[in-house]
């Protein structure tokens, strides 16, 4: 491994600008689409559905396809891949702004952003692992990138509503646009660390595997309230491609191959752990989002500036949280500060509950958001960099591709549960069904973040790498 000439402290500070705004725009893109409901799907001359099948092939691509983009990084260089995905991303927002049919907006939005995102963002996450080297640096990294990608997938109904109310549904992907433009020459002045390997081999076969096996399990929700059986069928069929997935991993391995992902990044269980607690936690803040989101605009009637002005609540609970993400990270370790995560937000969600018969006013559900918010903001920083910190630079693009296709699965998760149950018979009754839902899959997480060791555990035999403290990120 060649040695890397650490970057000034300002060098580094105008570096890390364009990626926090890479993942801002692109959780802004995941989230702001919540708020377009009506609006969309009457210009479009398209459903409620429609609209939240779009938003969930987007999470989905986005999902399917981050562990491909991870390994594409070591190949083709993460500079070349963070310039490719914003270029792609750039052409998909365009098409999605002047999209005549709901066919070109999935075109343009779910697939060439989903795409353009894979690419994108593990070498976000990858460039800041290798270029802030100090754990205390690092850490702030971390805190101000995945505080960005809170704040953009909690503003981005505020943004998306300000500016259809404004001017057009079809304006805020001009935004998009225009963020991307600037993030590609912020961006130039960031330099590759480690040279591309072109001579690397690059799994086929697994990435199609893979890709195929989480698209199964997710149609497969989607098809829920449609037809039993073929949701069965679905899910079935996506378990038994992922299992094929593994046993292509393995066989390669012991053939001496280099497979998609290393069986390396699931012997750590820390993180593992950490993994499961980022998938909830997505899962949680993109499920609620666009069950209150429809909700709002759909049963009680709200336009899309007054359901965006709502998540103010949950915007400034990010904010404040992340903040202070580098000072709770210097006085507790990152195994309680997910757990007291977890603690915050699970009040949101009853909060949310309860408000449904408990007043009439939108600003009733401004308490609930604003806890989810400041929950979020609490775990989102210590989860990353437990499981980014845990694997050594040669694994960085395979863990990142990983650990940011777990994240963005659990919102396509989040999207497709909450929105599959809710758009079923948009009732006071499904709304609280799919907030419930939302509730036990955070107890799911709180239980994985209390099962992470108070203390570092000592490295097992055939550990790939030992990991990191958890009593400082």
């Amino acid at each position: 491994m060649a040695d890397k000439k650490a970057l000034p402290a300002a060098a580094l500070r105008k570096v890390l600008v364009p990626l926090a705004l890479a993942q801002f725009i692109c959780s802004f893109a995941g989230s702001n689409m919540n708020v377009m409901i009506n609006d969309i799907s009457k210009d479009l001359h398209t459903t409620v559905q429609g609209v939240q099948i779009a938003i969930t092939i987007f999470l989905l691509v986005m999902a399917a396809l981050m562990i491909p983009g991870g390994k594409l990084t070591d190949i083709w260089g993460r500079k070349r891949c963070l310039t490719l995905g914003l270029a792609i991303y750039g052409i998909g927002a365009l098409m999605s702004a002047v999209a005549l049919g709901l066919g070109v907006l999935i075109l343009g939005n779910s697939i060439l952003e989903g795409v353009g995102t894979a690419l994108l963002i593990p070498p976000v996450y990858i460039l800041t692992t290798m270029l802030f080297t100090d754990v205390t640096s690092r850490a702030r990294a971390f805190g101000v990138i995945s505080g960005m990608g809170g704040i953009g997938a909690a503003a981005g109904p505020l943004i998306g509503g300000l500016i259809t109310s404004a001017i057009s549904w079809r304006a805020a992907f001009i935004f998009q646009a225009v963020i991307v433009a600037t993030i590609v020459l912020l961006s130039r002045r960031i330099e590759d660390p480690l040279p591309a390997d072109p001579s690397r081999s690059f799994d086929v076969l697994g990435a199609v595997l893979s890709a195929v096996g989480l698209v199964l399990v997710v149609m497969g929700i989607l098809a829920t309230d449609d037809n039993a059986l073929l949701m069965l069928v679905l899910l079935v069929a996506g378990a038994l491609v992922l299992t094929l997935f593994f046993r292509h991993v393995r066989a390669m391995e012991r053939a001496g191959g280099e497979p998609l992902l290393s069986t390396a990044l699931f012997r750590n269980r820390i993180s593992n752990l950490g993994l499961v607690t980022q998938n909830i936690q997505w899962l949680m803040l993109l499920g609620t989002s666009f069950t209150v989101s429809a909700y709002l605009q759909v049963v009680r009637g709200y336009s899309a500036i007054q359901t965006g002005v709502i998540f103010t609540a949950a915007t400034a609970g990010i904010l404040v949280s992340s903040l202070l993400a580098e000072r709770l990270a210097k006085r507790r370790p990152q195994r309680t500060l997910i757990i007291s995560g977890f603690l915050i937000t699970m009040p949101g969600i009853v909060l949310l509950i309860a408000m449904v018969n408990g007043s009439p006013s939108a600003w009733a559900f401004a308490p609930g958001l604003l806890l989810i918010g400041l929950g979020l903001g609490v775990m989102l920083t210590p989860s990353v960099n437990l499981v980014q910190s845990s694997f050594p630079e040669e694994l960085q693009g395979e863990i990142s591709g990983l650990s940011r296709s777990v994240s963005n699965l659990g919102s396509c998760l989040g999207t497709a549960i909450a929105g599959t149950i809710l758009v079923a018979n948009l009732v006071d009754r499904n709304y609280v069904a799919a907030m419930v839902t939302l509730g036990v899959l955070g107890l799911v997480g709180l239980v994985a973040a209390w099962l992470l060791p108070a203390k570092p555990v000592p490295q097992a035999a055939g550990d790939a790498v030992a990991p990191q403290p958890l009593s400082r990120t």
